[in-house]
């Protein structure tokens, strides 16, 4: 196959190690930055041109799209998706688990546990939305913050009132949502390559602060998941049509709660921690979806040939 990473940044872990496992599975890889790439759209005959050059031979793509190039990104990997190319991640999957609001919307009409959450948009409606999620303190978030940025934690009713009316007077969607205690300052993340939980790490916040990100000089173990953990993880992953995702949840009292769905995981943490080769596992889908792809087009041709017969 021939495989395109789409990546910003060719020195970024995640994209060497799929580069480097794409290799020594036998297959051609190249870094992608989609910012550079464009679209043609032509009745039948759609393209993609990269640096003047038209890619439309690439088999698939492994699409790694940061936060703030989600809408052209994800607009990328549609056009590749209709010239037939495989993707790790569904182009339409990717917005869905980007957009927060709409993430939690979705796992909270599927039934999935996850801390109670709200939003709003006016300054009038901070007290009853304070109430809403069970007082303070709770924690506040950007809608499009990552890797902790645009987090904060709120621990009094006043403290949380002055920074939702900030944020709101700057302009910004927030969500509001109710912090759970007994996590400790702890989270998991788990890995998730088609259908299956391939790794999975506790992240534990470093003293004085909450947020337990390995970016923010959080520590992380190897861990071995409940069932309800592996099955909550696998249900939100489906639910959101991620086949390649990491998914973020907090242990609590009432079991597994959901914080977020990844659809460009780091790979640098998790496989050092776990010692798993998480970026071959992401090939070898490929290559499952690749020969599927095949096997398609050989069956539709046989059944061509005995219709004219």
């Amino acid at each position: 196959m021939k495989i395109a990473v789409l990546s910003t940044n060719k020195n970024l872990y995640s994209t060497r190690r799929l580069v480097e496992a794409a290799l020594a599975r036998g297959h051609e890889c190249e870094i992608i930055d989609h910012r550079q790439c464009y679209v043609g759209i032509k009745q039948g005959q759609p393209s993609i041109h990269y640096k003047g050059q038209d890619i439309s031979n690439i088999d698939a793509i492994i699409p790694r799209i940061g936060a703030s190039l989600t809408f052209y990104g994800s607009a990328i990997v549609r056009q590749f998706e209709i010239m037939g190319v495989i993707s790790a991640n569904p182009s339409q999957a990717i917005t869905r688990s980007r957009d927060k609001l709409r993430c939690m919307q979705i796992l909270s009409g599927a039934g999935i546990g996850m801390p109670i959450t709200g939003f709003a948009r006016q300054t009038k409606d901070v007290d009853d939305l304070v109430k809403m999620v069970g007082g303070a303190p709770l924690v506040i978030k950007l809608l499009e913050g990552t890797q902790g940025i645009g987090v904060v934690l709120a621990e009094t009713k006043k403290a949380a009132s002055s920074v939702i009316e900030a944020f709101y007077g700057l302009g910004n969607n927030i969500l509001i949502q109710e912090y759970i205690k007994e996590a400790r300052g702890s989270d998991i993340r788990v890995l998730v390559v088609n259908g299956k939980v391939v790794a999975a790490m506790q992240r534990t916040a470093k003293e004085g602060e909450f947020r337990s990100n390995l970016h923010r000089g959080g520590s992380a173990i190897n861990m071995k998941l409940t069932k309800m953990e592996k099955d909550t993880a696998l249900r939100a992953a489906a639910e959101l049509g991620l086949t390649v995702c990491g998914v973020d949840m907090l242990q609590s009292d009432r079991g597994p709660l959901v914080l977020e769905v990844n659809s460009s995981p780091g790979l640098e943490g998790i496989e050092k921690v776990s010692g798993h080769d998480i970026a071959a596992r992401i090939i070898e889908f490929l290559e499952k979806k690749h020969d599927l792809k095949l096997g398609l087009k050989e069956k539709k041709k046989k059944n061509k040939v005995g219709q004219t017969l």
